[in-house]
């Protein structure tokens, strides 16, 4: 469908008992709300978006030249994933430089020719940050191998006793999220096994000592030099990890076994050199970090965004932004990030996991609204990002199925077809919601998840620290096809890419799409310009009574005084629309005027 297709929906039983509900759920915001209270933000992976020069990495001259892509697409600004100095143990979140551009990427100089080819198109630049480790290859960090125990160098990272009667085992039972023990011992300068430090990621991701001044004073001046650069803001990772609770406790999760560590200190065999794990590492159950536990969401981290917040806001107009990536429950924790001295964004990860019900997503976007609302915050939605499965791959399969970290080959297999139409239905409900959203790359082009990557092509340490157990996030970060032909699916000027793009990305290739009416990428084009035109991030939301309980439908009052209805039908059967609605636009075609199942549409009501 394109951006200009309307028409007056009519047909035999239109529903006549659809009515609002008395009482809004969100009220709207002021028509000049700032930017970043509605924006779309569009996720760049470096590494997957275009390479430049052919090494089968994308990077910063790729990404420049491919910005009209966007701003044909009407985002408002773009996030790019860590392209810093980086050995690249976990694809760029394990930074060695935060002042400086990692060479597969390019240089600081390309760095300033995308940000200023960006402010030409009128689309803002997000850059991550990634404060709560570094890369094992940092300068700070080999200082704090060098100077040993005691010494004011370790101080800026966690380093710690062991327990037992030689120091043998972890100073606690803390868990990787990557898998195995969140403790590594290292070897001191007379060769015998010493300190242990933490690395709530992987062994090569030290975690930075937050307590530290100087660790809080150099955040603050990297800050600084990006934002002189010219940048809008920081996608803040892991911002609910900084701060630890005092004394370290042991979580309430018990270890399977604490054993094996004095033998195994230095790696696995067979594992991959970049990333060496504990023996523990197959052993240890995953830890579920969303819940609240002593190496998360810690009060103290508020006091250093309300420091960020101070510079970001001396930079003055239009503002910069912070945006939390924190997996914290329950939301009223979540909002705390937002408040009103502190982030701009937090990412709506709630929104993100609810399962395809109407059931539950009425209620995530009613307790969303109401627990941004009390802090005067927007809500942030988002449906896809580099550490999960892609949602057109996540719906093809039964609600409620979990699919969020990798789909091998050998599991069950997503419905591909289904999958993305309630991928369509499920972005054009999330952008008719009130305040920001994300997009990543190649959701607009209605991409799946790699499910056929074979296990020799696999880089995320996850896969290797859990010995396949985990299939890790590869599947989500293929490189993108531009074209349906060539070696690379226009990718690269070469045959390379980092990881293999399957055979059937051909078939949601940019040319294969674009300009022809009922595409997922025309399909984004129209909802993103509809969603600008009506002023639906600024809007108030009301729901609609008297569907049947699997239909979603409210309506977005927006501050141009004009209600959009949006019907999201779940159920098994199509449904009618109310009389004198006039189709704005709708994820897939109706059937004689009616709404079919797993398909959203946006109407003028009267």
């Amino acid at each position: 469908m394109t951006r200009s297709a309307t028409q007056t929906l009519t047909h035999p039983g239109h529903l006549t008992e659809v009515h609002e509900d008395a009482t809004p759920v969100h009220a709207a915001d002021r028509p000049d709300a700032a930017w970043w209270r509605q924006a779309v933000i569009y996720q760049i992976y470096p590494r997957s978006w275009a390479d430049s020069d052919g090494d089968g990495i994308g990077d910063l001259p790729g990404i420049t030249s491919r910005l009209p892509h966007l701003r044909a697409l009407g985002v408002d600004a773009i996030w790019l994933s860590p392209f810093y100095t980086s050995p690249q143990a976990d694809a760029g979140y394990d930074v060695a430089d935060y002042r400086d551009i990692d060479p597969i990427f390019g240089t600081l100089a390309d760095a300033d020719a995308m940000v200023a080819r960006a402010h030409e198109l009128d689309l803002k630049v997000i850059v991550d940050m990634v404060p709560n480790h570094s890369s094992d290859e940092h300068v700070w960090f080999q200082s704090a191998l060098a100077a040993g125990p005691g010494s004011a160098e370790r101080e800026r990272y966690m380093f710690r006793e062991g327990r037992g009667e030689h120091g043998e085992l972890p100073p606690n039972n803390w868990e990787s999220v990557f898998g195995g023990a969140a403790w590594t011992r290292v070897t001191e300068a007379d060769g015998k096994p010493g300190q242990w430090y933490l690395h709530i990621f992987d062994t090569k991701q030290p975690d930075f000592n937050w307590e530290h001044p100087e660790v809080r004073a150099e955040f603050e001046s990297i800050l600084r030099f990006w934002l002189d650069r010219g940048v809008d803001g920081f996608r803040v990772d892991v911002a609910h990890g900084l701060v630890k609770e005092q004394g370290l406790p042991d979580t309430e999760e018990e270890r399977t076994t604490m054993l094996g560590h004095a033998e195994h200190e230095h790696g696995l065999e067979g594992l991959p050199e970049a990333a060496p794990v504990d023996a523990a590492a197959v052993e240890a159950p995953r830890i579920d970090h969303t819940r609240r536990s002593p190496m998360w969401d810690q009060d103290g981290v508020h006091e250093i965004y309300r420091a960020w917040r101070r510079i970001l806001e001396s930079y003055g107009t239009p503002d910069r932004i912070l945006c939390a990536e924190a997996w914290v429950e329950p939301q009223e924790r979540a909002v705390a990030y937002v408040r009103p001295d502190e982030m701009h964004q937090a990412f709506n990860f709630d929104f993100l996991t609810a399962s395809w019900t109407a059931e539950d997503l009425r209620a995530v976007i009613t307790s969303s609204l109401h627990a941004a609302d009390s802090v005067g915050a927007p809500s942030t939605w988002v449906l896809s990002n580099h550490d999960v499965v892609r949602h057109a791959s996540r719906l093809g399969f039964a609600p409620g199925t979990p699919r969020m970290n990798g789909i091998a080959a050998t599991d069950p297999q997503p419905d591909r077809e289904l999958g993305l139409r309630r991928a369509r239905a499920a972005t054009s409900l999330m952008l008719a919601l009130p305040g920001g959203a994300y997009i990543y790359q190649g959701e607009e082009l209605g991409l799946p998840d790699s499910t056929d990557m074979p296990a020799e092509f696999r880089q995320d340490p996850t896969f290797a620290r859990t010995h396949g157990a985990e299939t890790g996030r590869d599947g989500c970060r293929v490189p993108i096809p531009w074209s349906a032909h060539g070696p690379s699916l226009g990718f690269g000027p070469g045959d390379r890419t980092w990881l293999p793009q399957p055979a059937v990305y051909a078939d949601y290739a940019v040319d294969r799409q674009e300009g022809v009416p009922g595409s997922t990428l025309e399909l984004y084009r129209s909802l993103l310009a509809a969603r600008r035109e009506l002023s639906l991030g600024t809007g108030s939301l009301t729901w609609v009574e008297g569907y049947a309980g699997d239909v979603v439908a409210l309506t977005n009052g927006s501050s141009r005084r004009e209600r959009v209805l949006v019907v999201a039908n779940l159920g098994a059967e199509p449904v009618a629309l109310p009389e004198g609605a006039e189709l704005i636009v709708a994820s897939g075609p109706l059937e004689d005027g009616l709404v079919p199942t797993d398909t959203t549409v946006w109407a003028r009501w009267s």
